[in-house]
């Protein structure tokens, strides 16, 4: 049983590794809106966190990132500001783009964890975690962004003088509004009835749990 369900959560992997390749090379995973876009590419990554915990988090992340690496040469689309930043410099670019989406898919397994040990409902386990695959990919996206190109002229033209947490504020704006709740609805939705499907870490053992209370009771 333990080899048919790992054996399953590599399949749901892959099949997020696929979905994510889908998604960053066509129009389904990015909604372009000024200089950043609303991307749909962190809802396989929080997936994969919950199949496979932070190993699986971090693989899904790390293709996230290569991709989003790719664009700035206009491979897999394009992205303005990944190609400016790479103009100015292309390890610090390439740093900035993969970097937030590896360690968000690490903690995302973590978050899983913990929200799973304090909580028995799957749904809110799974809608949390999807909350914080976007919330900080924004924020260590950001960061990144103001550490390693703020004195740029670039980000200083982008910045107009205003103080950095009101410039993150401004710039992310509705985009990580909509990444947020998008993110954490059809998380939650999915890891939902990936539950059901017992696909999800523990839910053998819970399984086979309920069958002995079962058993006892007749």
């Amino acid at each position: 049983m333990k080899n048919q369900l790992k054996t399953s959560q590599i399949t749901m992997l892959g099949l997020m590794i696929a979905i994510l390749l889908l998604m960053a090379y066509t129009p389904l995973g990015y909604l372009n809106i000024g200089p950043l876009a609303i991307t749909f590419n962190v809802i396989p990554v929080a997936i994969s966190a919950i199949v496979l915990g932070p190993a699986g988090g971090a693989v899904a992340g790390a293709v996230f990132g290569i991709t989003s690496c790719l664009q700035c040469i206009g491979v897999g689309g394009s992205s303005a500001m990944g190609a400016t930043l790479f103009a100015i410099n292309p390890a610090l670019a390439i740093i900035q783009r993969f970097v937030p989406r590896f360690l968000d898919g690490i903690l995302l397994g973590y978050i899983f964890k913990g929200t799973r040990k304090k909580s028995k409902n799957v749904y809110l386990s799974c809608s949390v975690t999807g909350f914080f695959s976007a919330f900080l990919n924004t924020l260590f996206f950001m960061t990144m962004l103001v550490v390693l190109f703020g004195n740029s002229e670039y980000i200083q033209g982008l910045m107009g003088g205003q103080n950095v947490i009101v410039f993150i504020c401004s710039f992310v704006g509705i985009n990580a509004v909509c990444e947020m709740i998008s993110s954490t609805v059809i998380t939650g939705m999915v890891g939902a009835a990936l539950y059901k499907a017992r696909l999800l870490p523990g839910t053998a053992t819970e399984g086979t749990e309920a069958v002995k209370r079962d058993a006892v009771r007749l």
